[in-house]
Order: structure tokens, then sequence, then C-alpha cells
């Protein structure tokens, strides 16, 4: 009685006096009073209500003026002592909220606010559990579609909205998802939701509602016999049963995926031995002997000036030279009419023998010259290449090639509700399934305009699934068609972004218009209901793939069109790029060579490319001077679904060999030593990360295996033996497609950074550390517009370790070593700003790139100015003053640039 009266008299003081009592209580210590009063009441059993109930609504109203309210009640362990009254009390609502009161004010500390969340996790799972197990769940949702078709002049919105709250704290836990599902809840949610649409007011619930239909959309795997890729190839050394993408069976995968896990910081590398010290060599001298044959240039039998350019281990004398025609692309209607049924007939399977002639006809009636291109020569490389699954018919687009678009095509504005449309769409079909053709088809005689596509794993892999490239034929002009792919792994897309896929017209291409074009309405990337299988994601179960949805309209009527994430560039086209390049060359002046690095898996040719200035004389200073050149060593599509990886480097390759001013300084300064397609055998199959081993080969760079990576295995030998000659690139980079970043930009290695980013207590004042490795990147930021600086990232992460990137950087001691990443997308900065990728700007994405090698020395100046309102590309005019002479002397050089159409 005594401890209640002094109770009541504390209430009464500081109720009705002003907070100037209440802030002179707690600087005499009145909260820890309170405190401990608390504690020793609730530790009572049973509690006293009589003075617990004020003592808790006195210490709610001290509390908000106690900024170390949250501290103090820790300290007096009141916190958990109140969690634990309130599990005992969801009886009694008085002594409930009295505790509910008292926890916000705890709360209020930010350090304890996260675990008493998770302390309140199990108490709302038990109640909700409670709700299922005596049906609430059904008179909740009869109670919301009551008052949806009573509160006609929605003045009920908020007790409407607490309906829905209650249901959606019920649904976190699976019995409550299959509660509602069984009580029709979706179908109800989802006419109330109907009806919800385009009215004032009521968005807030149009929201709730939505989110508990898509949480309780029942689960399915994908309609497919197994997760598995349709293709399989029998890897040496391991059965044909095993694939390496499937964790549970390869320990390598489970690591690899364990690293996904981490949070930022704790990728990071914090160990300074291991950041500082070099391995030693993984192979002997006598090893990397072979790798001499690639460096003729340091041969001491050179021959100068005769043949300066060559091809060596190439299939040059099976190809017929390029016979260049430039007749004009226009022909009349029925020529392209007919052009156009053979064109079609060139792809039907059932004249697979009568392909050749079809190609002869083709080129006889529509002859053209698309530069860098020659269908003949094309046709004779893919007749050599090497797939597993034995293609024999090429897509139109590659066979008879493409011109970039004379214009840009912006950024496309994504509409208000495009996702929320998608998701009702879905949720209607699960409503009437009788309006889905559940089967696997090829060819429909009766006219459908939405299509669900799966896309295939990667070869002996379960997952990867991003990058397509597929044919259409058959439709009708002017129609809507809806493509949704229903197997993308990625949380997130720029396809959310402002990015389209790309597509190609037969007939557009006939009538002298071959290019691909950004198409795509309605484009949305949103998770969907079909669950990945938790063997290809190390055991982890209740992930969701997601969809990929996308409308066309089609300009004609039976055409074939091609529809593909991004610009293709196959292998063959490679192939053909160095054939038609080395014949364009003046052997004085380019000293060109095309030797083959290895056969991959598969037996096809991996190239390597050598370009540099050819001696100006067969003089003994000239000879040594081209001899002690530095080296630079680029390569590129380790990763066949980032095609943009190989416009870019074709951009590098012509660009090279050009006989812009800068391009010859940079040959008379450097030999480029250039890969330009890591994983042939993954471009030629269609995978999107793996080789066909299954295993992503930007990961076995650390130690990698002659017999399973043998790309990887000769590219590395070819950069220890450089080393080991006293050799090592100046500058290494290695070519890749970025999916969820816009702009160009480049990851490197610092040591510094990774430590401060880390906060490691590590000292960093006894590290010495080269900052050369931000020249180029900086550099590139003040000349190239498509390249971001901020983007740029030197930090070493333990995810990364077995990367090109960072091997090359610790094991052959490459400072500026890099990984370059180009966007699929487009641009947010500079003058290509809001616009999408065109293939003219991948190509000046690596024009720009060498140029800072050159840039150390230099002095920059640069200004910007459009080519003409049709095109709206910039021309350069880039000067600077290259110090790299003779002591005393200097080159000036004026460099316009100008994309080569």
């Amino acid at each position: 009685s005594e401890a209640r009266h002094r109770t009541v008299q504390l209430c009464i003081l500081l109720f009705l006096g002003t907070d100037r009592r209440i802030y002179y209580m707690i600087s005499k210590g009145g909260s820890e009073a309170l405190l401990r009063t608390l504690v020793s009441s609730m530790k009572r059993v049973p509690p006293n209500d009589i003075v617990l109930l004020p003592l808790m609504q006195l210490l709610a109203k001290v509390g908000h003026r106690d900024r170390k309210i949250g501290h103090k009640a820790e300290e007096a362990e009141a916190v958990h002592l109140t969690l634990s009254l309130l599990r005992r009390s969801l009886h009694d609502q008085r002594r409930a909220t009295a505790c509910l009161w008292v926890l916000r004010v705890f709360a209020s500390c930010g350090e304890l606010s996260v675990d008493m969340i998770l302390s309140l996790c199990s108490l709302l799972e038990t109640n909700s559990r409670h709700a299922v197990d005596r049906g609430y769940v059904t008179t909740l949702i009869k109670l919301f579609e009551d008052w949806h078709y009573t509160d006609l002049e929605n003045q009920y919105v908020p007790l409407r909205r607490s309906l829905l709250h209650c249901l959606r704290h019920i649904t976190n836990i699976r019995a409550g998802k299959k509660a509602l599902f069984e009580s029709d809840g979706i179908s109800i949610l989802y006419r109330t939701t109907q009806d919800l649409l385009g009215k004032r007011g009521v968005e807030l619930l149009v929201i709730s509602a939505t989110q508990i239909m898509r949480k309780c959309y029942p689960k399915c795997p994908l309609p497919l016999p197994s997760s598995q890729s349709v293709y399989s190839f029998p890897v040496p050394g391991r059965p044909e049963s095993s694939h390496s993408c499937d964790s549970s069976s390869h320990g390598k995968s489970r690591c690899r995926l364990s690293w996904r896990t981490l949070s930022f910081d704790e990728d990071l590398e914090t160990d300074l031995r291991k950041l500082c010290t070099r391995p030693e060599p993984d192979r002997t001298r006598q090893d990397l002997k072979q790798y001499e044959r690639f460096f003729p240039e340091l041969q001491s039998d050179f021959k100068v000036l005769n043949n300066c350019s060559s091809h060596c281990g190439s299939s040059e004398e099976q190809v017929r030279k390029s016979k260049q025609t430039h007749r004009s692309c226009e022909t009349t209607r029925t020529a392209v009419s007919e052009l156009y049924q053979e064109a079609r007939s060139f792809h039907s399977p059932h004249l697979i023998t009568t392909r050749h002639e079809m190609l002869s006809i083709l080129l006889e009636r529509h002859q053209f010259s698309i530069p860098g291109h020659d269908p003949e020569i094309y046709t004779n490389f893919a007749a050599m290449t090497k797939s597993i699954a034995g293609y024999s018919l090429l897509a139109f687009p590659d066979f008879w090639g493409h011109l970039p678009l004379p214009y840009q095509q912006s950024i496309a504005q994504r509409n208000d509700g495009v996702q929320r449309k998608k998701v009702f769409e879905d949720i209607q079909r699960l409503l009437n399934p009788g309006d889905i053709i559940d089967k696997v088809v090829f060819d429909l005689e009766t006219p459908r305009f939405e299509y669900d596509l799966i896309l295939n794993s990667d070869v002996n892999c379960s997952q990867h699934h991003q990058w397509f490239y597929f044919e259409v034929s058959g439709m009708k002009a002017g129609m809507l068609y809806c493509f949704n792919i229903i197997n993308c792994e990625k949380t997130n897309s720029q396809f959310n972004y402002g990015m389209q896929p790309v597509l190609y017209s037969v007939q557009e291409a006939l009538q002298g218009r071959p290019h691909w074009v950004r198409e795509g309405n309605e484009v949305c990337y949103y998770k969907n209901h079909f669950s990945q299988p938790s063997s290809s994601k190390g055991g982890q179960k209740g992930l969701s793939f997601y969809s990929l949805s996308f409308t066309v309209i089609f300009p004609h009527n039976d055409d074939v069109c091609y529809l593909a994430y991004h610009y293709p560039y196959t292998y063959t086209a490679l192939q053909t790029q160095l054939q038609l390049l080395k014949q364009s060359l003046d052997p004085e002046m380019v000293f060109f060579r095309h030797q083959t690095l290895c056969n991959t898996l598969n037996g096809n040719p991996c190239p390597v490319i050598t370009i540099t200035a050819c001696p100006r004389s067969q003089n003994r200073n000239n000879v040594q001077q081209f001899r002690n050149r530095p080296y630079v060593v680029l390569t590129a599509r380790v990763h066949p679904g980032e095609s943009n990886a190989s416009w870019v480097m074709k951009g590098t390759l012509e660009f090279l060999c050009s006989n812009d001013p800068a391009a010859m300084m940079l040959r008379e300064t450097y030999i480029f030593k250039i890969i330009p397609m890591l994983n042939p055998d993954g471009v030629i199959n269609g995978t999107h990360r793996c080789s066909l081993t299954g295993e992503d080969l930007n990961r076995q760079w650390m130690k990698p295996d002659i017999n399973l990576s043998p790309t990887i295995y000769h590219c590395k030998g070819l950069l220890s033996y450089l080393n080991g000659i006293g050799k090592a690139p100046i500058v290494f980079c290695d070519y890749h497609g970025h999916s969820r970043k816009k702009n160009v930009f480049l990851y490197g290695c610092s040591i510094k950074e990774t430590l401060w980013q880390s906060g490691t207590t590590a000292s960093t004042t006894t590290v010495k550390e080269d900052p050369g490795y931000r020249t180029l990147p900086k550099i590139l930021d003040r000349i190239a517009p498509a390249f971001a600086f901020n983007s740029c990232n030197f930090l070493v992460e333990k995810s990364r370790q077995s990367t090109a990137r960072v091997v090359v950087w610790k094991e052959i001691g490459v400072l500026r070593s890099y990984t370059m990443e180009s966007t699929y997308c487009g641009f947010d900065q500079g003058v290509y700003k809001v616009n999408q990728h065109l293939l003219i700007v991948l190509y000046a994405v690596d024009w720009w790139f060498p140029i800072p090698v050159l840039g150390e020395p230099c002095d920059w100046r640069f200004s910007f100015q459009p080519v003409s309102k049709v095109s709206h590309l910039p021309v350069i005019d880039l000067c600077w003053s290259f110090q790299g002479k003779p002591a005393g002397t200097s080159m000036p050089l004026y460099w316009d640039w100008k994309p080569l159409l």
C-alpha cells in the first residue's frame, strides 16, 4: 500500500506539472529509480497491477524526455523482463498495452531497437499461429470484403487497411498463406483490388492487397523435367553424371556460393600479409619456354619489312578472299518480296541441303557492302566452327550483317503501374488456368499473342539464366505480342531502369535497313512464383525466379525477326573481323600477327593477336627500339553472355590498326597482346557465364587446369612468360559487361583503399603503394564521354581473389590491372546522357581506352562539339604534347575523333 501511495503521488506531481519537473527528476537519477522499481515489481509473481500499471505509464512519460533511457533500461535488465511480461500478458489488454508503451520508449535507442524487434518477431509469429488455428483468416477476409462493398464513399479506409495489415502479418507464416489461399482469399482480394484501381484515396489499400496476393501465390517449379541444361559435354576426368554448378556434389561451387552471403565489409581482404605478399610462380622457366613462339617480335631471326603482317596457325587458306561490292541496297518492292521469301527458305529446317544455293541466290540478287563484314567469309568460318549441339543453321543477322543505327535511342521511360499490371496478369492466370496452353510448343496454328519463354541453363549446369537470342516468325503486323522470360535469376536488372531488348527484322534488312534496334514496351523485371531448385543454389530453399516481360508490335506481316538481350557478337564474327582486318592493313605500317593460343575443350582455336608498328628500317637501333617497347595486354569475353565486351574489343582492334595519328603513336610506343575471346566454347554454345565444364573461367586464374581451362591456363602462362623475361605488362585489362549499372568504369586493385574501406586496425603508414593505378581511370574520366570515375572501385575482395584482375595484380605484379565494365543499358552522364547503348558508342568506348596509356606524361586539353543534328555524336578535338621523345623535343598532335560508320 505504501508503494502504491508513493507511485500515485509521483504520478500526480509529474502529470500535473510541466516538463521542467520531469527534466529535474531525470537529472537527479529519477529514470534509474523508476527502472529499479519496475524491475522489482515485474519479478513478483503474480504481478501487482495496482502498482505496475501506473509505474509503467509514468516511465513511458519520463522516458520520452530521457535520451539515454534505452541504455539505462539495458543496464537495469528491464528490457528482457518487459518482453517476458508482454508474452505472459497477451490475455490482459491493459497490461499488454502498458508493456508496448514502455518498449516503444526503450526502442528510441537505435542499438536496442534491432534486438527488440527480433524478440518481438517470435511473439508476432505466435499470435499469427493462434489466428490461423482459430479460423480468424476466413473471418478477416469476409470482414474486408463486407467493408469493401459497404464503404462506397471510402470513409473507413483506415479500418479496411487495418484488416489488410492483420492479414499481412498472418501470411508471414506458411500456415497463414495456406489458410488464405484455401479460403479463396486471393480471388476476393483480386476482385476488390480491381474495383479500387483508378480511384482516389485508396492507393494504400491496393498496395497492401497486392503485397498479400504476391506473398500467397503458390510457389511451383518450372514446367521442365529437369533443371539441368539440355546439353551436356563430357568433361575430362569427371563422371558424366556430375555437374559443376550442382553444389550438392561439387565442393568448389559450395565454397564459391558461400562468398555471396558475405556482407560488403566482410568480403574485403583485410590480411595485410596476403595483400602485400606475392606468391611464388606456379610454373618453372622451362615450362614457360613454350610461350616464346607468341613473341616473334623478340626473336633474333626476325625478318623486317618483308612480311611484317602475317597470320599463323589460322585457316586462311580455307577462306576465300572477299569480293567487295559497292552497289546500292535499294531494290524494287517486288524484288524485296522475292528476296524475303528466299530469306525465309534460308531458315527452313527442311531445306538444309539447299542452304548454299539459297546463300548464292541472296548474294547474287542483293549485293551490298557492310564495313567489316563479308557473308561468304562468315559462312565458311561458321562451317568450321564446332558446337556440341551440331548447329547447322545461321541466324540471318549474323550471316547478312548489320549497320549501327544512324541516330540515338533514348532510355525508355517506364510507365507507372506496369509491374502491378504484370502481377495482376499472373494472378489472373492462377484464377483462370483454362486460359493457358500448358505445354511446350514450337509452332502454333492458332495465333497466340503472349508467350512464356524458359531460358536454358549453361552447359553442364543448372543455373545462369540471363542471355537470350531467339527468332520469331509468322507474326501479324500491328498486333501487340507479349514475351515473358520466366526464369531469370538476378534480383534486379537495368530492364527496370530504361533498358530494352534489341530487335532485327529481315524485311527491314532486305529493304536496306539492316539494324539492331532497341525495341519493347511495358518492359518490366519482377519476382515471380516459380521457385529455383535448391540444388542450383547450394541447398538454399525458397528462392524465386524473376520474370522479364515486354511487348512488341511488329511492323510487317509474316516477317522473320530476332530478339536478343544485347547486340549479339559470335565467335565466327570475331574470326571474320580478324580476317578482314588483316586484309585491310598496310604491312609496311602495322605489325599484325594472328596466332592460336590454344584449342578449347571442343577443339575451337582461341586467337591471340599482336599489334604494334613495324621498325622503320633494319637498322640495329630501330630494331632494338622495336623490341624494347613495353607491353599492354587486353582480354575479353570470358563470360559469353557479355557480348558488349566483344563490341568494345572490336573497337579496340579497329582503332589500333587504323591510320589515326593517335593509333600510329600507340603502335610506335607499345606492343599490344590481345586475346579477344577467352571463352570461345561458351560463346558458340550460347552459355551466359560458364565454359563447357560448367565453371566460371574468371574464377580459375589462381590455379587454372590445363585440361579444364586451357585458355586461362595459357593466357596466364603468356603473362608469366613476360614477367619472367622482365617485360611484365604496364597495363592489363579484361573487358566485361555489367547488367546492373550504367556507363563504363574500371575495377582496379589497391592495398590502402581496401584497408581504409574495411575499417581494419592495421596501420597503412608503413605500406608503400604507387598511386599510378588511378592515373588511367582519371584520364579516361576527363576525355571519354561514356566513362564514370565515380563508379570505379579499387578494392580487393575475397570473392574476387581468383579473378584475372586480382591474380595479374598480385602474382604478375601489374600495378595497372583492371576489369573494364561496360553497361548493357546506357548512360546517365555526359553527352550520351539518357541514351541507350548504340553499337557506334560501344566501338568508341575502346577507341578511348588505349589513349591514356600515353597520357601519363601528357598535358591534356579537350573540347566537345556535336557532329551534326542528325547523329548527335561528339567530335572531340584533342591536343596533347607527348614528352616521351628525347629531351628538349615535343610532338604536338591534333586528333579529330570521328565515328567510322
